[in-house]
């Protein structure tokens, strides 16, 4: 670590954290290894416990480093659960397996899928959910299905998924937390929706309060933001789920053509 200089006008707790930063993007220090301690770190830079204490603070803002309880401070380790999206929505894959797409692509990484419905209700749609549903806000009514996910028990995502209620009706799509072999998409198939075309908007911002208590979510870290509309053979939307992953958790893997 770099011994300060006479130009150096960096606050101690911040010259204290970028090289703690820069051992981490070096590899000095690895995912998993065990950071000095404040009584350390301040002896080594000549600080008072309290600076080397906000210093590990920036860093813990910063999503490079975690805390453990009575064990100390930790880099980071992430096992990214990534999303295939050329093939999560295989139909050949569905049948295949019985699964859905979030199960198929855990279960392909080598991991323990769960998810849990936590409720399905009749509601109105969000205004950028009714855009892409193609219908209005105001008067058109979705049933909504709140949707959590989890690899190895450990919650990854949530997502709720909006289906207009003239789709839904008089399906277990309207009413049932279980879908059963093949869940949602074979359900859509039944109803003669087939998904033959995605879209997916993506973006990435700090978590809610309630995201922060749900997912587990550390200091510092993102979620992935991923809006996916479905759509069938006719070219028509027929279903808008909004995803929020854990940043830390989750990479998008997309392999797709170029057009001319």
């Amino acid at each position: 670590m770099d011994e300060p200089t006479s130009t150096d006008k960096r606050p101690p707790s911040r010259r204290i954290a970028d090289d703690l930063r820069l051992s981490i993007q070096a590899g000095e220090l690895a995912p998993g290894d065990k950071l000095p301690s404040e009584r350390d770190l301040a002896a080594r830079y000549g600080t008072a416990r309290n600076t080397a204490r906000e210093a590990i603070s920036i860093l813990q803002g910063e999503g490079l480093v975690v805390a453990q309880h009575g064990r100390g401070v930790y880099v980071r380790t992430s096992r990214p659960l990534m999303r295939l999206g050329a093939n999560r929505y295989s139909r050949q894959l569905r049948n295949e397996t019985g699964l859905s797409p979030f199960r198929i692509e855990v279960t392909k990484q080598g991991r323990v899928p769960r998810t849990e419905c936590r409720s399905v209700t009749r509601d109105t749609p969000p205004p950028d959910v009714a855009e892409r549903l193609g219908i209005d806000a105001n008067a058109a009514t979705v049933i909504r299905r709140e949707n959590w996910y989890f690899a190895d028990d450990e919650p990854v995502q949530v997502g709720v998924t909006y289906i207009p209620a003239d789709v839904a009706d008089g399906s277990p799509l309207a009413t049932e937390r279980t879908l059963g072999e093949g869940s949602i998409y074979a359900r859509f198939e039944e109803l003669g929706h087939r998904i033959t075309r995605i879209r997916e908007e993506i973006s990435a911002r700090m978590p809610y309060h309630d995201e922060v208590t749900g997912l587990g979510m550390p200091p510092g870290v993102p979620v992935i933001e991923v809006l996916h509309t479905s759509f069938d053979e006719q070219h028509k939307p027929f279903e808008v789920t909004r995803f929020v992953m854990r940043g830390d958790l989750n990479g998008l893997d997309y392999d797709m053509p170029v057009e001319d």
